[in-house]
């Protein structure tokens, strides 16, 4: 039931239709309190944190999944590639702790979430987690001096971190009608002032330098033991497939377009705790889940398959961004 709200919600956020037009007053007041907070962030009335290095934030201003966590990975391995010392900070949204803490490979999602675990997990950098992503980054440079640079994931609208450059990332649904939750599906007005756009579908409009995106599944899935399984291999039976995800059917298209017959589907919220999970009907049937479920399923149902999700960036966006990191580390972006 919860699951059909939320999916006529996201609907209605495409159109100024009557559900839109009945919530649009309290989008009013919403807007009124986000501008509110950031005129006290601005004054100085709110305290926000400057690092002593620059600090590059992966965000969006739409409620939802955008595709940040796999962005941010692909920013993290290209500044590897140009010769940083990255690390990471996050929230750790879902985690049933709320401390300031390292992410380890003996961290479970409980401890510090799921999209950090994965983050760690895929990537050879420092990650914390803290609910003050600036008390996360301030713990990670005690513990890892070298690190020259810090990536946010998911902290456009954590004002209490300073940043240096802000990447927006938008999905194919772009802006929805325009208007701000709950009317609509904006955080914040569009457009506003950041430093790099990156979008799947139309370009959202707005001053800042616009890139498109695209989105794929990889060819293969990958087994708790990190063994890679041809999507090929499973065409022609029967599979399952799960996602706790902003969208789940949008991944269950995807497997779809890769010629795979999906028996049952299990469409469960954004970041679910799946400690208890256990499939309905055929359990004997392979079971296809994204990398983040993945990281909280293996422990239940060690047989679960990741499929990877594949970002591709233009060269261009990776050109804007080390002409901008320039003014911070001039012989390494060059």
């Amino acid at each position: 039931m919860a699951g059909n709200a939320s999916s006529a919600l996201r609907q209605s956020w495409q159109r100024r239709g009557a559900l839109a037009c009945l919530l649009w007053p309290v989008s009013k007041l919403y807007a009124a309190l986000t501008a509110l907070r950031r005129m006290l962030y601005r004054s100085g009335h709110l305290a926000s944190t400057r690092l002593p290095v620059p600090v590059i934030t992966v965000g969006n201003v739409i409620a939802g999944g955008a595709g940040k966590t796999p962005v941010t990975m692909a920013v993290v391995r290209h500044l590897q590639s140009r010769g940083f010392r990255p690390g990471v900070v996050s929230r750790g949204y879902g985690r049933q702790t709320a401390d300031c803490r390292a992410v380890t490979e003996k961290s479970t999602p409980n401890e510090v979430g799921d999209e950090p675990l994965l983050l760690a997990r895929a990537l050879d950098v420092p990650v914390f987690v803290a609910r003050q992503r600036a008390d996360a980054a301030k713990a990670l440079l005690v513990e890892h001096p070298e690190v020259n640079v810090i990536v946010c994931d998911d902290g456009l609208q954590h004002l209490a971190l300073q940043r240096d450059i802000e990447i927006c990332v938008f999905n194919d649904e772009g802006i929805g009608n325009g208007w701000l939750l709950p009317a609509g599906p904006l955080r914040e007005p569009w457009p506003r002032k950041v430093d790099l756009v990156l979008h799947a579908g139309h370009a959202p409009g707005g001053a800042a330098p616009q890139f498109a995106l695209s989105r794929e599944l990889a060819e293969h899935a990958v087994t708790a033991q990190g063994v890679r399984v041809p999507l090929d291999s499973l065409r022609g039976q029967d599979v399952n497939a799960l996602a706790a995800i902003a969208r789940p059917e949008e991944f269950f298209a995807m497997l779809r377009a890769r010629g795979l017959k999906l028996a049952r589907t299990f469409a469960l919220p954004d970041h679910a705790d799946l400690t208890h999970w256990q499939a309905a009907g055929d359990a004997s049937l392979p079971l296809l889940c994204t990398e983040k479920d993945a990281i909280k399923l293996w422990r239940t149902v060690p047989d679960a398959l990741a499929v990877p999700l594949q970002v591709h960036l233009p060269a261009a966006f990776f050109d804007a961004l080390d002409g901008l990191l320039r003014r911070y580390h001039p012989p390494l972006a060059q």
